[in-house]
């Protein structure tokens, strides 16, 4: 998606104005983590994006991040689940992750509190997000990195649902981000997800 930072920082805070989300626009580095799911459905790419707005000695700073939020291949056809693979829908996560340790190797934003997500399971490569098909729970979606030395560029394995960055220098710039906010705000952090369509 190719907005600049001051339309995309309009076109977010009217969004979240709309939809009663929070916004956390008091202290510095006080950060608002937002996922922006691609227009493409494509169940293999790192197409989709997270933004990070926050202030730094008063001014508003962005980040951006190049991630997947959808499963990858392999797991959309060999779900891990019996009622189907995850897909995160859509909408405003209070508190979702905190600090911890995924899958207990290393340092990343693990689930903390109930989220809502899709449940695809025709076993085929195509992201089937039907509104009839949701359940809600503690299910293991993380943030996290993809390759630890470089940058992925198929996702395949690297997600069964989690939230997860292509590229590992990337993500080692956010984590330092998260753990000097952590400081100041606490362990847990906000998760929004939208969709690409929401801003046009």
């Amino acid at each position: 998606m190719i907005l600049t930072d001051k339309i995309l920082y309009n076109k977010v805070t009217v969004i979240f104005d709309e939809r009663d989300y929070t916004f956390f626009s008091a202290g510095n580095l006080n950060l608002n983590l937002i996922g922006i799911r691609s227009l493409n459905w494509n169940t293999n790419m790192f197409d989709d994006e997270l933004v990070i707005f926050f202030k730094d000695d008063g001014n508003w700073i962005v980040k951006k991040y190049q991630i997947t939020t959808d499963p990858g291949r392999h797991y959309l056809k060999n779900p891990m689940e019996k009622t189907g693979t995850a897909i995160l829908c859509t909408g405003q996560y209070k508190g979702m992750f905190k600090l911890g340790k995924h899958r207990g190797r290393y340092d990343a934003l693990v689930q903390a509190r109930p989220v809502r997500v899709y449940r695809d399971n025709d076993r085929d490569d195509e992201l089937d997000m039907n509104v009839n098909i949701t359940e809600t729970g503690m299910f293991g979606i993380n943030m996290h990195r993809s390759s630890p030395y470089s940058k992925s560029y198929t996702v395949e394995k690297w997600s069964a649902g989690c939230q997860v960055f292509a590229s590992s220098s990337q993500y080692n710039q956010f984590m330092r981000l998260i753990k000097i906010s952590a400081k100041k705000y606490g362990q847990f952090f906000s998760y929004t997800l939208l969709g690409e369509a929401d801003f046009y």
